[in-house]
């Protein structure tokens, strides 16, 4: 079998690939003899009813700063493409949520993944809502007064943008931080959306594992360790990734959500979980597969490409 594959992602020149799940998934696509086609979500565009892009055959090569070829922009029905790899990175904004509409219109004819209406509907950090059994205490608000309140009955919280990405806008406030006006008033400033306040876990410190599922099954794991200065663990803020085996509260959680991410399309998903508690589902552009390879588990690129081709089949 021999696909097309049109990615829509940041622009491959930007990316560093020694971590990056997005060049590790089309570097095994090239393997396979698949052919990749990108572009970036600007050069998306819908005209009397047809979703085009401006697409640039691309090869690639496992060598950073020369990882790229890209050919001539041609502007290509994605209706014509077998696959459509949706992996531009968040922010989940209004320009990603209007993709995904454009998207969800050649899907599932061209199969799109993860499937758009899906992605759109699924905000990590409100999906995870629908499993509060599984959650550390949270609370989704613009009341400061709400807050005061949360923090005041469980002490140390976390603050983070809901629609944030990356650690951006984490903040860890404890009982007694004189902040947290202050931090409130910011958020309301830099964010028309509320914000989302969880129990802080001390948990954390021994870090925040990355579970990866692909098409609703667990398949590898790295946890992320943070910095003694820091108290996130994203690794592009200073978190340290070390192998990580799934334990049997791992297989519980994925057994109790994989069901649904594979009822909704969502093929390759990473959830995060500090402890014994699920704190997010990331169905946008989730990352860890070439840290899970690099400590010798498995090849999550392929068992990607396996169910894409199964389902293109």
């Amino acid at each position: 079998m021999s696909l097309k594959i049109a990615v829509q992602m940041d622009h491959v020149s930007t990316i560093t690939i020694k971590g990056d799940s997005t060049f590790a998934l089309c570097l095994e696509a090239q393997r396979r003899g698949h052919s990749l086609y990108h572009y970036t979500p600007d050069r998306l565009s819908m005209r009397g009813g047809v979703v085009s892009a401006r697409v640039e055959e691309m090869r690639l090569t496992e060598e950073q700063g020369r990882h790229f070829t890209l050919g001539e922009p041609t502007r290509t029905d994605l209706a014509e493409m077998d696959v459509v790899l949706l992996r531009q990175d968040p922010p989940f904004d209004m320009n990603y949520i209007t993709s995904t509409h454009l998207l969800e219109r050649i899907h599932p004819r061209t199969l799109v993944v993860n499937d758009p209406a899906w992605v759109r509907n699924l905000p990590e950090k409100i999906f995870v809502t629908e499993f509060t059994d599984l959650m550390p205490e949270t609370l989704i608000t613009k009341d400061p007064a709400e807050v005061a309140a949360f923090r005041a009955e469980f002490g140390e919280i976390v603050m983070k943008p809901l629609y944030g990405n990356g650690g951006a806008g984490v903040f860890h406030l404890t009982r007694d931080d004189r902040n947290l006006s202050s931090f409130m008033e910011t958020f309301a400033l830099l964010f028309r959306e509320p914000f989302i306040v969880q129990r802080y876990l001390p948990d954390v410190r021994k870090g925040d594992k990355r579970v990866i599922l692909i098409d609703g099954e667990p398949v590898g794991a790295i946890n992320r360790v943070p910095s003694e200065t820091d108290a996130r663990s994203n690794m592009h803020v200073g978190g340290r990734a070390e192998p990580a085996e799934l334990t049997e509260r791992d297989r519980e959680i994925c057994a109790r959500i994989g069901p649904m991410l594979k009822e909704r399309g969502q093929v390759f998903v990473g959830i995060d979980v500090i402890g014994t508690h699920l704190t997010e589902i990331n169905v946008t552009s989730p990352t860890g597969i070439r840290e899970v390879a690099r400590f010798g588990g498995a090849d999550i690129a392929a068992l990607f490409w396996d169910a894409v081709e199964a389902k293109r089949r």
